[in-house]
Protein backbone atom coordinates (compact mmCIF):
# COMPACT_ATOMS: atom_id res chain seq x y z
CA UNK A 1 0.00 0.00 0.00
CA UNK A 2 1.00 3.54 -0.82
CA UNK A 3 2.47 5.95 1.81
CA UNK A 4 -0.63 7.90 2.96
CA UNK A 5 -1.01 11.87 3.07
CA UNK A 6 -2.45 14.00 5.41
CA UNK A 7 -3.43 17.82 5.89
CA UNK A 8 -5.81 19.93 8.04
CA UNK A 9 -8.73 21.68 6.97
CA UNK A 10 -7.13 25.34 5.97
CA UNK A 11 -5.46 23.73 3.28
CA UNK A 12 -8.99 23.94 1.48
CA UNK A 13 -8.52 21.20 -1.38
CA UNK A 14 -11.55 20.47 -3.64
CA UNK A 15 -13.04 17.21 -2.68
CA UNK A 16 -12.44 15.95 -5.97
CA UNK A 17 -9.05 16.36 -5.29
CA UNK A 18 -9.06 15.00 -1.98
CA UNK A 19 -10.62 11.96 -3.50
CA UNK A 20 -8.54 11.50 -6.48
CA UNK A 21 -5.09 11.44 -4.74
CA UNK A 22 -6.40 9.58 -1.64
CA UNK A 23 -5.87 12.98 0.95
CA UNK A 24 -6.80 12.80 4.38
CA UNK A 25 -8.58 15.74 6.00
CA UNK A 26 -8.16 16.79 9.78
CA UNK A 27 -10.83 19.42 10.97
CA UNK A 28 -9.58 22.55 12.53
CA UNK A 29 -11.82 24.21 15.03
CA UNK A 30 -13.89 27.65 15.12
CA UNK A 31 -14.89 28.84 18.74
CA UNK A 32 -17.88 31.25 19.38
CA UNK A 33 -19.99 32.04 21.46
CA UNK A 34 -18.44 29.58 24.07
CA UNK A 35 -19.05 26.53 21.34
CA UNK A 36 -15.77 24.45 19.79
CA UNK A 37 -16.92 23.71 15.84
CA UNK A 38 -15.19 21.68 13.61
CA UNK A 39 -14.13 23.02 10.34
CA UNK A 40 -16.19 20.73 7.57
CA UNK A 41 -18.02 18.81 10.53
CA UNK A 42 -20.08 20.90 12.47
CA UNK A 43 -22.90 23.73 10.96
CA UNK A 44 -21.71 27.24 10.94
CA UNK A 45 -23.76 30.14 11.32
CA UNK A 46 -24.06 32.26 7.73
CA UNK A 47 -23.05 35.61 9.57
CA UNK A 48 -20.08 34.15 10.72
CA UNK A 49 -17.39 36.65 9.82
CA UNK A 50 -19.83 39.38 11.55
CA UNK A 51 -19.03 37.47 14.77
CA UNK A 52 -16.27 37.80 17.24
CA UNK A 53 -14.52 34.39 16.65
CA UNK A 54 -11.80 32.66 17.36
CA UNK A 55 -9.85 29.57 15.92
CA UNK A 56 -7.61 26.18 17.28
CA UNK A 57 -5.67 23.61 16.00
CA UNK A 58 -6.30 20.21 15.77
CA UNK A 59 -5.54 18.54 19.34
CA UNK A 60 -2.65 15.94 19.92
CA UNK A 61 -5.57 13.21 20.33
CA UNK A 62 -7.59 13.94 17.26
CA UNK A 63 -4.29 13.90 15.11
CA UNK A 64 -2.83 10.47 16.50
CA UNK A 65 -6.08 9.13 15.81
CA UNK A 66 -6.28 10.26 12.69
CA UNK A 67 -2.35 9.48 12.22
CA UNK A 68 -3.61 6.11 13.66
CA UNK A 69 -5.75 5.08 11.15
CA UNK A 70 -3.88 6.62 8.02
CA UNK A 71 -0.81 4.41 8.71
CA UNK A 72 -3.01 1.13 9.65
CA UNK A 73 -4.76 1.91 5.61
CA UNK A 74 -1.05 2.30 4.36
CA UNK A 75 -0.32 -1.39 5.43
CA UNK A 76 2.56 0.39 7.17
CA UNK A 77 4.34 2.03 4.67
CA UNK A 78 3.91 5.29 6.23
CA UNK A 79 1.68 9.04 6.96
CA UNK A 80 3.26 11.98 5.75
CA UNK A 81 0.92 15.14 7.67
CA UNK A 82 1.01 18.58 5.73
CA UNK A 83 -0.18 21.54 8.01
CA UNK A 84 -0.42 25.14 8.67
CA UNK A 85 2.54 26.80 9.09
CA UNK A 86 3.80 26.97 12.42
CA UNK A 87 3.76 30.89 12.70
CA UNK A 88 -0.12 30.55 11.74
CA UNK A 89 -1.06 27.62 14.33
CA UNK A 90 -0.59 25.71 16.93
CA UNK A 91 -1.27 22.23 14.61
CA UNK A 92 2.49 21.35 13.57
CA UNK A 93 3.77 21.70 17.08
CA UNK A 94 0.38 19.18 18.24
CA UNK A 95 1.44 17.02 15.12
CA UNK A 96 5.16 16.53 16.04
CA UNK A 97 4.03 16.04 19.68
CA UNK A 98 1.25 13.01 18.32
CA UNK A 99 3.67 11.76 15.78
CA UNK A 100 6.19 10.80 18.47
CA UNK A 101 4.20 7.66 18.92
CA UNK A 102 4.67 6.45 15.66
CA UNK A 103 8.47 5.78 15.54
CA UNK A 104 9.04 7.60 12.63
CA UNK A 105 6.57 6.00 10.36
CA UNK A 106 4.45 9.42 10.80
CA UNK A 107 6.54 12.75 9.36
CA UNK A 108 5.46 16.17 9.56
CA UNK A 109 5.86 18.83 7.51
CA UNK A 110 5.36 22.35 7.88
CA UNK A 111 3.91 23.89 4.89
CA UNK A 112 5.14 26.88 6.33
CA UNK A 113 1.96 28.30 3.83
CA UNK A 114 -1.99 28.21 4.17
CA UNK A 115 -4.66 27.53 2.27
CA UNK A 116 -3.75 25.84 -0.81
CA UNK A 117 -0.38 27.23 -0.38
CA UNK A 118 -0.77 23.70 2.26
CA UNK A 119 -2.80 22.20 -0.34
CA UNK A 120 -0.52 22.03 -2.85
CA UNK A 121 2.11 20.65 -0.62
CA UNK A 122 0.51 17.77 0.14
CA UNK A 123 -0.50 17.40 -3.76
CA UNK A 124 2.77 17.06 -4.21
CA UNK A 125 3.16 14.13 -1.62
CA UNK A 126 0.26 12.54 -2.57
CA UNK A 127 1.51 12.41 -6.01
CA UNK A 128 4.87 10.99 -5.18
CA UNK A 129 3.01 8.52 -2.93
CA UNK A 130 0.68 7.18 -5.72
CA UNK A 131 4.07 6.32 -7.73
CA UNK A 132 5.01 4.68 -5.06
CA UNK A 133 7.80 6.44 -3.61
CA UNK A 134 8.38 5.52 0.12
CA UNK A 135 8.21 7.95 3.10
CA UNK A 136 11.59 9.45 2.61
CA UNK A 137 11.15 10.26 -0.69
CA UNK A 138 7.45 11.30 -0.64
CA UNK A 139 8.37 13.70 2.59
CA UNK A 140 11.10 14.85 0.13
CA UNK A 141 8.90 15.68 -2.87
CA UNK A 142 6.44 17.77 0.27
CA UNK A 143 9.45 19.57 1.58
CA UNK A 144 10.42 20.34 -2.52
CA UNK A 145 6.84 22.01 -3.04
CA UNK A 146 7.40 23.81 0.59
CA UNK A 147 9.92 25.88 -1.39
CA UNK A 148 7.90 26.32 -4.64
CA UNK A 149 4.78 27.81 -3.12
CA UNK A 150 3.81 31.48 -3.10
CA UNK A 151 0.65 33.11 -1.18
CA UNK A 152 -0.69 36.46 -1.66
CA UNK A 153 -3.99 38.13 -0.10
CA UNK A 154 -5.85 41.02 -0.53
CA UNK A 155 -8.36 42.04 2.23
CA UNK A 156 -11.26 44.54 2.30
CA UNK A 157 -11.31 45.21 5.70
CA UNK A 158 -8.82 45.39 8.92
CA UNK A 159 -11.05 44.80 11.84
CA UNK A 160 -10.43 40.98 11.62
CA UNK A 161 -6.92 41.34 11.06
CA UNK A 162 -6.57 43.71 14.24
CA UNK A 163 -7.99 40.75 16.25
CA UNK A 164 -5.84 38.34 14.75
CA UNK A 165 -2.46 37.73 16.16
CA UNK A 166 -0.92 36.25 13.53
CA UNK A 167 -0.46 38.99 11.08
CA UNK A 168 3.47 39.49 11.89
CA UNK A 169 4.86 42.67 10.82
CA UNK A 170 1.74 44.31 9.29
CA UNK A 171 0.79 44.81 12.65
CA UNK A 172 2.33 47.94 13.51
CA UNK A 173 0.83 49.93 11.00
CA UNK A 174 -3.01 48.81 11.26
CA UNK A 175 -4.07 50.49 13.89
CA UNK A 176 -3.59 53.63 12.16
CA UNK A 177 -3.83 52.64 7.86
CA UNK A 178 -7.66 53.06 7.74
CA UNK A 179 -8.15 53.67 4.33
CA UNK A 180 -5.29 50.97 3.31
CA UNK A 181 -6.27 47.93 1.49
CA UNK A 182 -3.55 45.42 2.12
CA UNK A 183 -1.55 43.58 0.18
CA UNK A 184 -0.49 40.84 2.27
CA UNK A 185 2.15 37.75 1.48
CA UNK A 186 3.12 34.47 3.36
CA UNK A 187 6.96 34.75 3.51
CA UNK A 188 8.85 32.23 5.91
CA UNK A 189 5.77 31.18 7.30
CA UNK A 190 4.14 34.49 8.30
CA UNK A 191 1.30 36.73 6.68
CA UNK A 192 3.51 39.85 5.86
CA UNK A 193 2.50 43.37 4.73
CA UNK A 194 3.44 43.35 0.99
CA UNK A 195 1.94 46.48 -0.11
CA UNK A 196 -0.02 49.35 0.95
CA UNK A 197 -2.38 50.22 -2.16
CA UNK A 198 -5.56 52.97 -1.57
CA UNK A 199 -8.77 51.36 -3.30
CA UNK A 200 -9.65 46.87 -3.51
CA UNK A 201 -9.37 47.12 -7.02
CA UNK A 202 -5.47 47.98 -6.92
CA UNK A 203 -4.26 45.85 -4.50
CA UNK A 204 -6.06 42.77 -6.46
CA UNK A 205 -4.32 44.49 -9.51
CA UNK A 206 -1.24 44.39 -8.07
CA UNK A 207 -1.38 41.08 -7.03
CA UNK A 208 -2.04 39.83 -10.14
CA UNK A 209 0.84 42.01 -11.46
CA UNK A 210 3.13 40.30 -8.77
CA UNK A 211 1.89 36.59 -9.46
CA UNK A 212 2.60 37.28 -13.26
CA UNK A 213 6.18 38.72 -12.36
CA UNK A 214 6.98 35.54 -10.90
CA UNK A 215 5.80 32.89 -12.74
CA UNK A 216 6.84 34.21 -16.05
CA UNK A 217 6.97 32.08 -18.81
CA UNK A 218 7.38 29.05 -16.70
CA UNK A 219 4.79 25.99 -15.61
CA UNK A 220 2.80 26.31 -12.47
CA UNK A 221 -0.64 25.55 -10.52
CA UNK A 222 -2.50 28.49 -9.51
CA UNK A 223 -5.15 28.61 -6.84
CA UNK A 224 -7.33 31.97 -6.58
CA UNK A 225 -9.24 31.52 -3.38
CA UNK A 226 -11.55 33.84 -1.72
CA UNK A 227 -14.17 35.02 1.68
CA UNK A 228 -17.35 35.50 0.45
CA UNK A 229 -16.20 36.65 -3.03
CA UNK A 230 -16.87 34.36 -5.63
CA UNK A 231 -17.02 37.12 -8.37
CA UNK A 232 -14.16 38.82 -7.82
CA UNK A 233 -11.94 35.31 -7.76
CA UNK A 234 -13.16 34.09 -10.86
CA UNK A 235 -12.74 37.56 -12.48
CA UNK A 236 -8.62 37.18 -11.33
CA UNK A 237 -8.83 33.52 -12.14
CA UNK A 238 -9.89 34.25 -15.53
CA UNK A 239 -7.35 37.28 -15.98
CA UNK A 240 -4.26 34.81 -15.19
CA UNK A 241 -5.11 31.61 -17.16
CA UNK A 242 -5.63 34.53 -20.59
CA UNK A 243 -1.98 35.59 -18.94
CA UNK A 244 -0.19 32.22 -17.97
CA UNK A 245 -1.27 29.88 -20.81
CA UNK A 246 1.65 27.50 -20.06
CA UNK A 247 -0.18 26.94 -16.40
CA UNK A 248 -3.85 25.60 -17.32
CA UNK A 249 -7.43 26.45 -15.64
CA UNK A 250 -6.58 27.68 -11.94
CA UNK A 251 -8.22 26.42 -9.05
CA UNK A 252 -11.51 28.55 -7.46
CA UNK A 253 -12.05 27.77 -4.36
CA UNK A 254 -13.31 29.69 -0.94
CA UNK A 255 -10.64 30.11 1.90
CA UNK A 256 -12.87 28.38 4.27
CA UNK A 257 -14.04 29.44 7.82
CA UNK A 258 -10.63 29.05 9.84
CA UNK A 259 -8.89 31.06 7.91
CA UNK A 260 -11.59 33.50 6.82
CA UNK A 261 -12.21 34.47 10.40
CA UNK A 262 -8.84 36.72 10.47
CA UNK A 263 -8.71 37.43 6.72
CA UNK A 264 -12.62 39.01 6.98
CA UNK A 265 -15.07 38.77 4.08
CA UNK A 266 -14.02 39.96 0.49
CA UNK A 267 -10.57 38.67 1.18
CA UNK A 268 -9.31 37.94 -2.27
CA UNK A 269 -5.83 35.24 -2.39
CA UNK A 270 -3.76 33.80 -5.39
CA UNK A 271 -1.70 30.89 -4.23
CA UNK A 272 1.07 29.73 -6.83
CA UNK A 273 3.37 26.73 -6.70
CA UNK A 274 6.29 26.45 -9.28
CA UNK A 275 6.57 23.81 -11.53
CA UNK A 276 9.74 21.38 -9.89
Amino acid sequence: MPVVTVTDSAARLPAHLLQSWGIRVIPLHILLGGRDLRDGVDELPADLYQREAGTAGAAPAELAAAYETALADSAGAGVVAVHLSAELSSTIGSAKYAARAFDGRVAVVDSRSAAMGSGFVALAAARAASEGADLERVVAQALSAVGRVHAYIVVQRLDNLRRSGRIGTASSWLGTALAIKPLLHIDAGKLVLGQRVRTTSRAIAAMVEQVLELVGEQRAEVAVQHVDNAGAAAEVAATLESALPACGPAIVTDLGPVLGVHLGPGAVGVVVCIAG
